[in-house]
C-alpha cells in the first residue's frame, strides 16, 4: 500500500516547495527543520495504523480511560540523509528505540552503482514495528539493500516507510523486494529519473543540502 500525502492539499505542499526552492534550500536549517515537519505528519499519519490499548490514568478528580499505544515502533533510519526525518519521527514515538544503517552508492561508472551497507546498529527488530526513514527513495536499490541488512538481524511484524520525495520506479521496485505487510509514506511522487539515478524535478542532494556537501 502507498500514501502519496501530496494527493491532497496540505502543509506539506508548503514543506516541499520550500526543500524544492534553489533560493530557500540552500539554507540549512530551514531544511533539515521542512523535513522533521514532513516527518512528524508522516507520524502522525502511521499512528493510525498502530495497535492501541486502553489503560487507567488516575486525574487529580478521578479515574480517566485512555487509549495508548500498544507497543512502540523501532525508528530506523538511512544515515546521513535520513537524520533529519528520524529527529521528526523521534518526536512523534518519543519512547521508540531507534536503529541506524550506513549505505552508500559506490559508482562504477557516472551511470552505473553499487549500493554498500557499512555499519548497523539496531535494538532487538525480530517481531517488531520497523519505520524506515529516508528522505529520497530513487531508484529503490538503497532501501532494497537496507532491508537485506536489516533482516538478517529480525523479522519484523509489519514495516512503514517514511519518504520526502519517491519515483514509482522506486516504489515498483521496493514493493516487489519488501514483504506484503509494507506501507509506504511519500510527500510527493516526480515523473522522471535521470541515467545518473537522480529525481527530476526533484530537490538534489538531500544529505548534502541538510549536513553540507561531502567530499
Amino acid at each position: 500500500m502507498v500514501h502519496n500525502l501530496s494527493g491532497a492539499n496540505s502543509l506539506i505542499g508548503n514543506y516541499m516547495a520550500e526543500m524544492r526552492s534553489v533560493d530557500i534550500q540552500h539554507d540549512p536549517v530551514r531544511f533539515r527543520l521542512n523535513m522533521e515537519r514532513i516527518a512528524e505528519i508522516m507520524g502522525y499519519e502511521i499512528s493510525k495504523s498502530l495497535p492501541y490499548h486502553t489503560i487507567n490514568v488516575e486525574t487529580p478528580l478521578g479515574i480517566s480511560k485512555d487509549t495508548v499505544l500498544a507497543e512502540q515502533p523501532i525508528l530506523i533510519t538511512i544515515l546521513r540523509a535520513g537524520l533529519a526525518m528520524h529527529t521528526g519521527l523521534m518526536r512523534c514515538y518519543d519512547r521508540a528505540e531507534s536503529a541506524f544503517v550506513s549505505a552508500y552508492r559506490k559508482h562504477l561508472t557516472p551511470e552505473e552503482f553499487e549500493i554498500y551497507v557499512e555499519y548497523l546498529a539496531a535494538p532487538n527488530l525480530d517481531g517488531r514495528i520497523w519505520i524506515i526513514s529516508d528522505p529520497m527513495l530513487a531508484t529503490g536499490n538503497s532501501m532494497n539493500t537496507v532491508y537485506d541488512a536489516l533482516i538478517k538481524a529480525g523479522v519484523p511484524k509489519k514495516i512503514f516507510i517514511a519518504t520526502a520525495l519517491s519515483t514509482q520506479q522506486a516504489i515498483d521496485r521496493v514493493r516487489h523486494h519488501f514483504p506484503p505487510n509494507t506501507v509506504i509514506y511519500t510527500a510527493a511522487i516526480d515523473a522522471e529519473l535521470t541515467a545518473q539515478s537522480y529525481i527530476v524535478p526533484g530537490l538534489g542532494d538531500a544529505g548534502d543540502l541538510a549536513f553540507g556537501v561531502k567530499v
